[in-house]
């Protein structure tokens, strides 16, 4: 089989392969480029040495069998007999997403374990499973944002072949599966791409050090890099979406942006299976420019995470005012009520957490509502705090109810996060498994002297290295047949059930939903075509007026009667409901 690998700046490179070695020639079509043709199969070993250096990992490879540092191993994709080969895909608009990370999602941790309890996520009704980043990290255990190895699935979730089993399993079951990926940094530990060629800059550098060289010499082919390897997990894994990591972290200045190209890419794919591909970004510039299509002038990502509704809803559900939720606590039904009708809280507003004006106005008239996001819980707004507390650790079932109430009846793309459909009582806190003592040390002291900064005793900071504190963050599969749990998750079941019964719900005119809130009452009304959704967050019972047009209860959290004569609705303390009005 041919191997080739790019190395600009090499004198010479050798491959590696099974105790072998063999001089790769350069290729006269490819500037940097190296190749060579060598007897190899599925699951050969191989690594490259560049200036008689030791072998190292394939930057392009898809599978590492020993880890970060160890030799690749060729994959056969084709190898793989698929059971759901016609899969037609399933779109963005009307999707419910649910972010699941593989290692905590079972105690095994593997993807065939986490694919054994996509029946639970069936009968939920979600369509899509977003699974957080899957590339190779040193250790067991992580969060997986420090991933190596961009092609490849780490070994100890079952490597390559697992990751296959599971999205077929998906797919018979109905679900997308959409992944996270990683392309603004790679981890410090296992990184060897530097030793190939200029993957990095310091023409730019980020909170992890030097930039991924997006527009420096050298960059058409890190761009070319960062592009295969997204199409792969398209193409190879029959992926269905991917999450794009904080892509405000990409610096690029060249007059096509990276994310365009990624784009234009994705969407070629696209028309080329026959399947709906689309891409999600993490974004905290506020600019609508990030999911404005290609055509219009913007970049033509598909959709991107809302913080601002989640810290909105989260200011207004627990009146924490701390860090960037101080923006949001002032007012906070007022901070709902805006991110609800018009997308971004900050759209040229001042924000005091970031001492400037921060976002620009979206058109809600051009923007449609899914393209939006919307969440009260995520894994970094729940595992970056200090004990990885959920909501669920605080609030009462009432008021979670009614988080959800807003989440899976607003009008954005709802995602929640695993365990959230049932108030796990479980944390989901930051754990790390680093082979280097040294990194090991410096993150499990950087952790804990933050939240010491903020008033927390470092005791009571959990040590990211310590395997209990993995083992803490995994899901309790008893909790969903015993009470509380088990009443939430019927209420997250009906919630997302009207979702899918109710053509308004899903909607994805921006400006046609109405909001009105009581700030001193804690109540609010949100209105989607002919449906009603009040949520009351106060201590008291609240009347809200509604009108006197016939409603029929569509789901209620507590008992409660249609608006009366009066057009009032009189909703019990920390309780929702959901109505239909003729």
């Amino acid at each position: 089989m041919q191997f080739e690998v790019w190395a600009p700046e090499a004198d010479r490179v050798t491959l590696h392969r099974e105790g072998a070695t063999r001089a790769l020639e350069r290729d006269p079509a490819r500037v940097g480029w190296w190749r060579g043709e060598a007897d190899a199969g599925h699951g050969t070993r191989y690594g490259f040495a560049v200036d008689d250096g030791p072998p190292l990992p394939d930057p392009r490879s898809r599978r590492q069998p020993d880890g970060p540092d160890g030799l690749s191993a060729v994959v056969e994709h084709e190898r793989y007999a698929w059971r759901t080969a016609g899969w037609p895909g399933r779109p963005l608009p009307g999707a419910v997403l649910y972010e699941l990370h593989v290692g905590t999602y079972t105690p095994e941790g593997t993807l065939d374990a986490a694919a054994d309890r996509l029946g639970h996520l069936a009968g939920l009704g979600v369509t899509h499973v977003e699974l957080m980043p899957l590339c190779p990290f040193p250790g067991r255990h992580g969060w997986g944002y420090e991933g190596v190895s961009l092609w490849a699935v780490h070994e100890p979730y079952g490597g390559p072949e697992a990751l296959k089993r599971f999205v077929d399993r998906a797919h018979e079951l109905g679900l997308g599966v959409v992944l996270d990926v990683v392309h603004n940094h790679l981890g410090p530990s296992g990184n060897y791409l530097p030793a190939f060629g200029p993957y990095f800059t310091d023409t730019h550098q980020t909170p992890w050090g030097s930039a991924v060289n997006l527009d420096a010499p050298g960059s058409d082919e890190v761009r070319a890099f960062l592009l295969g390897s997204a199409l792969a997990w398209l193409r190879d894994y029959r992926i269905d979406g991917l999450r794009l990591d904080a892509v405000h972290a990409l610096q690029d200045t060249r007059a096509c942006h990276f994310l365009e190209e990624l784009s234009a890419a994705v969407d070629s794919l696209a028309a080329e299976t026959g399947r709906p591909l689309f891409l999600v970004a993490e974004s905290d510039l506020n600019d609508p420019r990030v999911v404005t299509p290609r055509a219009e002038g913007g970049l033509g990502l598909h959709a991107q995470w809302n913080d601002d509704f989640h810290h909105s809803l989260h200011t207004a559900l627990t009146g924490e005012a701390q860090g960037y939720y101080a923006d949001f606590a002032r007012a906070p039904l007022s901070a709902v009520a805006k991110t609800l009708t018009g997308g971004y809280f900050h759209d040229g507003s001042y924000s005091s957490f970031r001492d400037r004006h921060h976002g620009r106005p979206l058109d809600r008239t051009r923007v449609a509502a899914h393209r939006l996001l919307g969440y009260s819980q995520t894994h970094d707004q729940i595992g970056n705090r200090a004990q990885g507390d959920r909501l669920s650790a605080s609030l009462s079932p009432g008021l979670l109810a009614c988080a959800a109430a807003l989440t899976l009846t607003g009008p954005f793309t709802p995602m929640l996060f695993m365990g959230e459909e049932w108030a796990a009582g479980t944390p989901w806190q930051f754990f790390t498994d680093h082979t280097d003592p040294d990194l090991a040390e410096a993150v499990r002291r950087g952790r804990r002297r933050e939240f010491a900064a903020h008033g927390w005793a470092e005791e009571d900071v959990p040590d990211p290295q310590d395997p209990a504190t993995r083992d803490r963050s995994c899901l309790d599969w008893s909790e969903p047949e015993r009470e509380p749990h088990a009443r939430v998750l019927a209420w997250y079941r009906r919630l997302v059930a009207l979702r899918h019964e109710q053509p308004d719900l899903t909607d994805p005119d921006l400006s046609d939903t109405k909001v009105a809130f009581d700030e001193d009452a804690r109540w609010l009304a949100l209105r989607r075509g002919d449906v009603r959704v009040a949520v009351n967050l106060g201590k008291e019972p609240a009347a809200i007026p509604l009108g006197t047009r016939p409603a029929e209860i569509l789901a209620a959290w507590e008992p409660v009667a249609a608006p009366g004569a009066d057009g009032l609705l009189r909703l019990p303390r920390e309780s929702c409901v959901v109505l239909a009005q003729a």
